[in-house]
């Protein structure tokens, strides 16, 4: 039953979360920083965007609460904050991939009955 409670708790997971996965740089961000901490350069170079581009992002993943930023000398070093995102990315990409397959063998039903 939808409940103005669960309304609540949706508007506030997409305020905070989906929307904040709504981008391929910082989804892959976070697998990066669940591989390791890194510091802005080393992801910027690792997922193929420029500094500045990552250091927004790394910014909305922060404020989000999604990854941490601690100072290292003269680098800040970022950080995953809750691994259970990237369980929560694998799940996803595991419904994907069953879509994908079921996708894939209709095409091959309706190929091989010549349609």
């Amino acid at each position: 039953m939808i409940t103005p409670s669960l309304t609540q708790e949706i508007t506030a997971l997409h305020a905070g979360i989906c929307s904040a996965l709504a981008d391929t740089s910082r989804i892959l961000i976070l697998y990066a920083l669940h591989e390791s901490p890194r510091n802005v350069s080393d992801l910027a170079r690792e997922i193929g965007v420029s500094q500045p581009t990552a250091s927004r992002h790394l910014n909305l993943l922060r404020e989000r609460g999604l990854v941490s930023a601690q100072r290292d000398g003269q680098s800040v070093i970022y950080t995953l904050t809750d691994t259970r995102v990237i369980e929560a990315l694998d799940l996803l990409r595991s419904v994907l991939a069953n879509k994908l397959k079921s996708q894939a063998a209709l095409v091959e039903i309706n190929t091989e009955s010549g349609e």
